[in-house]
């Protein structure tokens, strides 16, 4: 029988967000002894596939026990099929070290640029486009950003600057603070995009001091969620979501389209109702980026537009997301 997370699983409440990240699950036996799968440990990869499991308690709450099908679950969990060497998948799926212009910066797109923050995340998802990416050599964080916001400021044409990596929230409070003085003395950028796991795995990240740096900062702000799933959500994301909102930050949501997790038409209506009920507004539908170890996750284009078209008569339009590929070499993320 399938039944809900135990009380005793739970994460303790009032922890400080460093603690909760410490405290992660990184041990893929563990975590099917915690959702009551660990008859199941025989089944998995030797040395996690070539790419750790990290996973944060809070986020093992929200899956199913006695579900090996659950839908959080898969996403983070080592899969034999990981091993297999697919044609057409590769290390670098989109193109990123192609568009590298300086340490730690993306140029792919026109009056943008993308810096890798940082090279952490607070959970692992098996279909990260950048599980190969040398995180070692490009950090735009390192040396209080300078390296970065160098070529940030000798290009006027860029206005908006975008946090990404790994993942951006990973970083202190206090380092993001570094960036705002860096930031300052760009005039021609005008807006700052955040692309964040955290607050939907590890709720509390968005504390008062992030709260207070982000409502602070003198540009437009943007905040891109990432949830696959309606049960990623509970009263915790929520409150997270409604906090990023008070800072005067517009909050958007991109998914990935994902086989055996979200691609049925019903998933997926259900995905952007609860993003609504918690004040996100759904953004991308992301086919999956062909990286290696992930080929077991891909969902064929024709059914993607099939479950397009059944968003679009189920759904309001500005709560259908725009399903796109990104393509290295592109000059925008390509529509379907």
């Amino acid at each position: 029988m399938i039944t809900a997370s135990p009380a005793a699983r739970l994460s303790p409440p009032g922890a400080d967000w460093r603690e909760l990240w410490r405290s992660a699950v990184t041990d893929p036996r563990e975590l099917l002894e915690t959702v009551g799968l660990g008859h199941l440990a025989d089944r998995l990869p030797p040395d996690d596939a070539g790419f750790a499991l990290r996973v944060p308690r809070g986020f093992v709450d929200r899956m199913r026990v006695g579900d090996p099908q659950d839908p959080l679950l898969l996403q983070v969990l080592p899969q034999l099929a990981e091993l297999d060497q697919v044609t057409g998948f590769g290390t670098d799926a989109v193109g990123d070290m192609a568009a590298r212009t300086a340490q730690g910066v993306l140029h792919k797109y026109q009056g943008r640029a993308l810096l890798i923050a940082s090279g952490s995340c607070a959970v692992n998802c098996r279909y990260c486009f950048r599980r190969h990416f040398p995180y070692g050599e490009e950090m735009a964080a390192a040396g209080q950003w300078r390296k970065a916001l160098e070529h940030v400021r000798q290009d006027a044409s860029i206005s908006e600057l975008i946090l990404s990596g790994g993942d951006p929230l990973a970083l202190a409070t206090a380092k993001l603070e570094e960036l705002s003085q860096g930031l300052a003395a760009i005039p021609h950028v005008t807006r700052l995009r955040i692309h964040t796991r955290l607050p939907v795995v590890l709720p509390e990240r968005i504390d008062e001091a992030f709260q207070n740096w982000l409502t602070r900062l003198p540009l437009q702000k943007v905040v891109v969620l990432h949830a696959n799933h309606a049960n990623e959500f509970d009263a915790k994301v929520d409150a997270a979501c409604t906090r990023l909102r008070e800072t005067g930050t517009t909050v958007l949501n991109q998914a990935v389209l994902l086989r055996g997790i979200n691609d049925d038409a019903e998933t997926l209506e259900a995905l952007s109702e609860r993003l609504f009920a918690a004040g996100v507004l759904p953004y991308y539908l992301h086919q999956l980026d062909r990286v290696q170890g992930a080929a077991h996750f891909e969902v064929s284009d024709e059914r993607a537009l099939e479950l397009l078209d059944a968003l679009r008569r189920r759904l309001p339009g500005y709560l259908v997301p725009k399903l796109v590929r990104e393509v290295g070499g592109d000059a925008s993320k390509r529509p379907l």
